[in-house]
């Protein structure tokens, strides 16, 4: 096969598998309404993406928000500055550290998981059961994944958020001699000079969460639903589906960035 043919190829599999993902995105989107018939595994869904992800996510966080202090305390204390550590690591943890590392920690657990349990299904043919009884698999095995990882990993950013700045605090008082008083007072000043009753930062970076969980839940089950050729598809699934979704972190938290602080102001 000639290079142009095995590009084009390539690039027809990718738009393939967008196209794959797009689709059963909008499906899911508009089943939504039959979330409540889907309460009890929307719920365990949850438990599995919310707190069996928490300990790791938390410990992430905290040395995160940890590493972000020094490193920013560093520079800031060549120029006499540290009162404002507490101000930027709390901006930056809301705004962009906090959803980020949530994001990453449920596309590599959870992500993966989704993508190994439907990819076995698919493979062993149980998800053709499922349309033999005309059971809509969209709507019994993609919907509450995705409703379960779109709410769980908000409520987790927020922790994450609280974590790291919490763990820029220990840096801060124990190796750059910023008192904790200053700096958790900066880092309150920092979140509410806006006066709206959520500032920007925090509803910016719950949006991204949002998004986030979203995408990681869609990219997962379609991986996992298009997987084919045994326990190697199924392995195969898994990697794609945590590849895919970190680009996918990483696109569309520069995307939503872009539009709430450049294009809207």
């Amino acid at each position: 096969m000639n290079p142009f043919a095995s590009l084009t190829q390539t690039v027809g599999t990718r738009l393939d598998g967008a196209g794959y993902v797009v689709d059963l995105l909008l499906r899911s989107a508009l089943a939504i309404r039959r979330v409540p018939r889907r309460t009890r595994f929307t719920l365990d869904m949850a438990f599995n993406a919310g707190v069996r992800s928490l300990p790791v996510t938390l410990v992430v966080a905290a040395f995160a928000g940890a590493i972000l202090a020094m490193q920013t305390g560093i520079e800031l204390r060549r120029f006499g500055d540290s009162a404002v550590l507490g101000t930027i690591t709390a901006l930056s943890m809301c705004r962009e550290m906090g959803p980020f590392i949530t994001g990453v920690i449920l596309a590599a657990t959870v992500g993966s998981s989704m993508a190994a349990e439907l990819g076995t299904m698919k493979v062993s043919d149980e998800v053709a059961a499922l349309e033999v009884m005309s059971v809509d698999p969209v709507d019994y095995l993609v919907l509450p994944r995705v409703i379960a990882l779109a709410i769980m990993c908000p409520i987790l950013t927020v922790l994450s958020n609280l974590v790291g700045m919490y763990g820029g605090s220990v840096i801060a008082e124990h190796n750059l001699g910023v008192s904790p008083d200053l700096y958790w007072i900066s880092a309150r000043e920092a979140l509410t000079s806006s006066g709206t009753l959520l500032p920007k930062e925090v509803y910016v970076g719950l949006f991204k969460s949002l998004v986030f969980g979203a995408a990681i839940a869609t990219v997962s089950c379609a991986s996992g639903l298009r997987a084919t050729g045994g326990a190697l598809g199924v392995g195969l699934a898994v990697q794609t589906a945590v590849r895919n979704s970190v680009i996918l972190i990483i696109v569309l938290g520069f995307i939503v960035t872009w539009f709430f602080y450049f294009l809207t102001g």
